[in-house]
């Protein structure tokens, strides 16, 4: 099994969607509840070789328990969300002592070209601005904040113009904090049937699982759930590079 920093570091949701894929034997799209696990997980910068060990580990426990036993398959990442910490902190104590690693660092050149970033980020500069003019009659506070949002993609490319090695990490991170603000935006700016019918679809989809959860993982999943409804509900797409196939 490699290790995340062997791997092109933005690889991280395509890596784990098809591993799960094989483990469970079928290629099925990944529901909404994974996705916010997956940012979840993302997001608390838990290794990839991690999530692959805890999935293992959760279909081994699976295969022993009743269900597993009776034929029944493995339907969400969310039966995996305990086993992957359980080997996050594992992973964690076992390098405690070693000393320093020193990181691998992609450039743009190895992992997306800069023609590839800009055009990612003009698709997501005219998609602000769609949602802006769309909702420009009915929210026009939120359409402002869309496009201020797009008025900060020129900043962000600009930074692509240098020549020398683009830190992909840092740029992510500028992406979040964008993502962030825009995330805040819908939230203010959605009535109470939007939040109610995100809510309602997020508590079916958490319900056979919530049991299974810390109080501390289920308000993260939550919260990753809520943005994507978010964003999904606006027609906006996403600003992370995480979503640059």
């Amino acid at each position: 099994m490699q290790a995340m920093a062997s791997l092109n570091y933005f690889n991280y949701f395509t890596e784990i969607e098809e591993y799960f894929w094989r483990k469970r034997g079928a290629h099925l799209l990944v529901s909404p509840l994974d996705w916010a696990i997956l940012e979840t997980w993302q997001k608390s910068r838990i290794p990839l070789e991690a999530v692959l060990r805890g999935i293992d580990s959760a279909f081994e426990s699976y295969a022993r328990s009743r269900r597993g036993a009776g034929g029944r398959s493995l339907k969400s990442l969310a039966y995996c969300v305990d086993a992957v910490l359980e080997a996050a902190e594992q992973m964690q104590e076992s390098s405690a002592g070693a000393g320093p690693k020193v990181r691998q660092r992609d450039s743009a050149g190895e992992s997306f070209s800069r023609d590839e970033l800009r055009n990612f980020l003009d698709h997501g500069a005219a998609n602000l601005l769609a949602a802006a003019e769309k909702n420009r009659t009915m929210s026009p506070n939120l359409a402002g904040q869309l496009s201020a949002a797009a008025a900060t993609i020129p900043d962000l490319k600009a930074l692509l113009d240098s020549p020398a090695n683009l830190d992909l990490e840092d740029f992510e991170r500028r992406l979040t904090v964008l993502e962030d603000k825009i995330s805040a935006a819908l939230s203010s700016a959605a009535d109470n049937d939007k939040m109610l019918a995100i809510r309602r679809e997020m508590d079916r989809a958490l319900a056979p699982y919530r049991r299974k959860m810390s109080a501390q993982q289920l308000a993260e999943i939550e919260r990753q759930y809520i943005q994507k409804g978010l964003f999904e509900a606006y027609g906006l797409s996403r600003l992370s590079l995480y979503y640059l196939k």
